[in-house]
């Protein structure tokens, strides 16, 4: 990956809330970040499409759930770039309401539910 292909990636704001959220959450399942981010789910899994095809995440598939995480080969300086975005003040506001949405979140797939 080099940086012009992340910033492309990460030049919307639906895909930069799905990889800083992502990040600070390690794994998470499509309608985790539907209820977090309050898109709807074609959106959201459009969105997360782009995001695997540019190798910036990886999907796995627990039963009837879809569940991303960040490729765990990235580069570290994408790692870099990801936390200092997260940082940033906008990253701070943004991930912070998105998480909050996502911890009222009363039922979320768990490992058992999903088939792994």
């Amino acid at each position: 990956m080099n940086p012009e292909h992340l910033f492309k990636l990460l030049s919307d704001p639906t895909r930069l809330r799905c990889a800083l959220l992502l990040h600070r959450e390690l794994s998470l399942c499509v309608c985790e970040l539907t209820e977090a981010l309050e898109l709807s789910q074609p959106k959201i899994s459009r969105h997360l499409a782009m995001l695997r095809e540019g190798g910036l995440v990886q999907d796995e598939r627990r039963g009837q759930w879809v569940h991303y995480r960040l490729h765990p080969s990235l580069p570290g300086w994408v790692v870099e770039v990801l936390d200092s975005a997260r940082r940033s003040d906008w990253g701070e506001l943004t991930v912070n309401a998105d998480g909050r949405r996502l911890a009222a979140m009363t039922i979320r797939p768990s490992i058992e539910r999903c088939g792994a």
